[in-house]
């Protein structure tokens, strides 16, 4: 079950990693609000990596990104500033700066290699289940939407444009604990244009959807239910090998400490044949609600 207007959000997705060039190196791009108190993450990590991508020579892909989030970015636009820090012979650097209000909430350094080739190896992909038949996370958000407080009813809790399939049956507001790891398919709602570089940075889109969620399964925490508060504090992302995002990719995610109200998560992408594409990893704060949010 996806949402009836799916090529509407995908369009409305595309949209969001389109920027404003409004000065030298300098870009501005819309915000979206999927409910999230703050501007979602993965907005700002695909957004960042297009403003980086405009400034990097042509023939040098992104194939690594190390972000920091700073403060809370609101539900308005944002302005991204690059600094070309090296082009070398086969890398290039740059730095990214996000502002609102002339505050800095976000930054972001991104590399960029020319194609090259040498030894291969990967971890091989883990064998569950297919996509087809396994209920998607807006069929089990709308089955469960009158007993979600009021203010969480109107919005959609997760990324716009994609889809998302748990390999795992969870009671999401009711979850039991459970260790080990975890599996998403993913996909987009309909087709996406050509450009690998627009594949990659909706990838960082949707790689901060679920990756904190693996710290709080094997305390049968709610995030829905209100019993803990998470938020993004750093992010690291590796692009491997080329995908299509309009094709399913298994995103497989595990947690090897919480601590100190911090959660570690890690997570690798593979097509459906079994490559893997991307690695991922982000350290977030989790902290339980002193006073549960009501309606």
């Amino acid at each position: 079950m996806m949402p009836p207007n799916a090529s509407e959000q995908v369009d409305l997705l595309l949209a969001l990693m389109q920027l404003e060039e409004i000065g030298p190196d300098r870009f501005q791009a819309q915000s979206d609000d999927i409910g999230t108190p703050a501007v979602f993450g993965g907005q700002v990590l695909g957004q960042a990596l297009m403003a980086a991508s405009r400034t990097a020579p042509e023939g040098r892909a992104i194939h690594s990104l190390h972000a920091y989030f700073l403060l809370p970015g609101e539900h308005m636009p944002i302005q991204y500033e690059v600094d070309r820090v090296r082009d070398g012979g086969s890398f290039s650097m740059r730095r990214v700066t996000a502002r609102q209000r002339d505050k800095i909430i976000f930054e972001l350094t991104a590399s960029f290699q020319t194609a090259d080739t040498g030894p291969e190896h990967q971890f091989p992909m883990v064998q569950v289940a297919g996509p087809e038949g396994l209920a998607s996370e807006y069929a089990q958000r709308q089955a469960i939407l009158p007993m979600l407080p009021a203010f969480l009813r109107e919005k959609a809790l997760a990324p716009r444009g994609l889809e998302f399939r748990r390999v795992q049956d969870v009671d999401i507001l009711n979850p039991k604990p459970r260790q080990g790891a975890t599996q998403i398919w993913v996909k987009a709602m309909d087709a996406l244009p050509d450009d690998p570089l627009i594949h990659r940075a909706l990838l960082a889109y949707a790689s901060d959807h679920g990756l904190l969620l693996a710290a709080i399964a094997p305390h049968g925490l709610s995030l829905l239910r209100g019993d803990i508060r998470l938020a993004s504090i750093d992010h690291a992302m590796w692009f491997h090998r080329d995908f299509r995002l309009d094709d399913w990719l298994l995103y497989d995610i595990d947690s090897p400490n919480a601590g100190g109200a911090r959660g570690l998560c890690r997570g690798h992408f593979y097509t459906r044949d079994g490559r893997l594409v991307a690695s991922t990893a982000q350290e977030g704060m989790m902290r339980p609600w002193i006073k549960k949010p009501t309606a």
